[in-house]
């Protein structure tokens, strides 16, 4: 099946079941709440709807545009902008008519339900797959170094043994704890056999962010694919899995790490690749893109273990994971508020791109726990029209007394709407833009 229709599928797949329970959570407490409930969609049914059916007093369908879902409750303030049913005197049965606090968790169901989910997801996870990792011993060439951090220290052929004085597991994951967590020092093995603590300067996330290196350590591998990216340069050029690389431009390729340079000199022109097919030596032309990439997929040629766990030990890390992952991208989201971090908001396509693009169950649901713990971030926010600016107004209101009138809330509703579709049309216009001219 084509990479794209797996990928797309499984995006669809996932935000479907996201919505869904991502709306049960608002609907089962206004149920217990006995508020009324008049619609339950999936998707959004502007002018008309894919499916509905009326169970009770509520409607039940899906939208023809994918763009969420949602819960009309009666007596609210929401996208709607039922502006009659707001005119009239409040029934016992509607939201307006409830306590704060009944209101409250009714609005906070579904980032309950997402970030709960999240959790839940990720100990099965650890359940049933367990957890990969690459330990030092098990990458004995180590990993190439850039320019800039070889001033700290390091050197090619480094291996990570300790970050902060505590072993590292996974080596692998040394560029995503620079990026992201407080590391002071690292401890690495040099190919001389010698040990070295090497302090890290402060804020090196964010010197890596606005140098653009968020791949400061490399795994050294021999220059053999794995496969090639739909659409890319590499599939144009007629590229294969195993194929190994022997030059590119006339420069030598011995380690897949030395590729990258030599690939951004030349972005946008057409240069000579030579590589070995079958024992036999060929070569074709290829033009790296705009970004200097070529859609070469690399073979990781070193150990991967895996590591196994029990039910209860299942629980206790499923959950370390997703604070880890909360934590991460709350960490990471100011980064959103610059230049550079805005140019790289994405939209669908960028969605679609973190699946796998072949069917794998547990690339599924690593990917679809991500998703439930940045849509349950994002709702949380304290924007009109997501569920985070509810309760900022619900807050206000249990603080204060008094309840903000119904005429600022329509207004503060139709800012927060037009802000989001603002937002949508920019991430999204940013995935066009990248598939058009990247």
């Amino acid at each position: 099946m084509d990479p794209f229709l797996v990928k797309a599928i499984q995006l669809i797949l996932s935000l479907s079941l996201l919505i869904v329970l991502h709306e049960l959570g608002h609907f089962v407490p206004a149920k217990l709440f006995k508020t009324r409930v008049e619609k339950f969609f999936l998707f959004f049914d502007v002018k008309f709807a894919l499916f509905k059916k009326k169970i009770g007093d509520t409607v039940y369908g899906i939208g023809w545009l994918p763009l969420g879902g949602y819960v009309k409750i009666s007596g609210m303030i929401d996208e709607s902008m039922d502006k009659e049913q707001m005119a009239l005197p409040p029934k016992e049965w509607e939201f307006r008519s409830k306590p704060a606090w009944q209101r409250l968790i009714i609005m906070l169901g579904g980032v309950t339900v997402n970030l709960v989910l999240g959790f839940l997801i990720y100990m099965m996870i650890m359940y049933v797959w367990g957890t990969a990792y690459v330990g030092p011993d098990d990458m004995p060439e180590g990993f190439a170094v850039v320019d800039s951090f070889e001033e700290y220290g390091f050197e090619d052929g480094d291996r990570i043994l300790e970050v902060n004085g505590k072993d590292f597991e996974n080596s692998l994951d040394i560029n995503k704890h620079l990026f992201m967590r407080d590391v002071e020092n690292i401890t690495v093995l040099h190919q001389d056999g010698t040990e070295e603590t090497i302090s890290v300067p402060d804020e090196i996330g964010a010197k890596m962010f606005e140098q653009g290196i968020m791949q400061p350590f490399v795994p050294i591998m021999a220059p053999v694919l794995d496969s090639v990216q739909p659409g890319l340069a590499a599939e144009k050029a007629g590229l294969k899995k195993g194929d190994k690389l022997i030059s590119l431009n006339d420069i030598e390729i011995g380690y897949y790490h030395e590729l990258a340079p030599v690939s951004m000199e030349n972005k946008g022109k057409e240069v000579s690749l030579v590589y070995e097919r079958d024992g036999k030596i060929e070569s074709t032309s290829i033009t790296p893109n705009e970004e200097g990439r070529l859609g070469f997929v690399k073979n990781y040629d070193f150990d991967i273990q895996r590591k196994s766990y029990g039910f209860l030990q299942s629980i206790n890390k499923g959950f370390d994971y997703g604070y880890w992952t909360l934590r991460d991208y709350v960490y990471q989201f100011k980064y959103v508020f610059t230049k550079k971090g805005a140019s790289q908001l994405g939209g669908f396509g960028a969605i679609g791109g973190l699946f796998p693009d072949t069917w794998n169950w547990a690339g599924f649901w690593h990917t679809t726990a991500l998703l439930s713990i940045i849509l349950a971030f994002m709702n949380i926010l304290p924007i009109p029209a997501l569920d985070g600016g509810h309760v900022m107004f619900l807050l206000y209101e249990m603080v204060t007394g008094r309840k903000p009138n119904d005429k600022f809330m329509e207004v503060a509703q139709m800012v927060g709407f037009f802000l989001l579709i603002a937002l949508v049309l920019y991430a999204n216009g940013n995935d066009i833009y990248r598939w058009l001219f990247e």
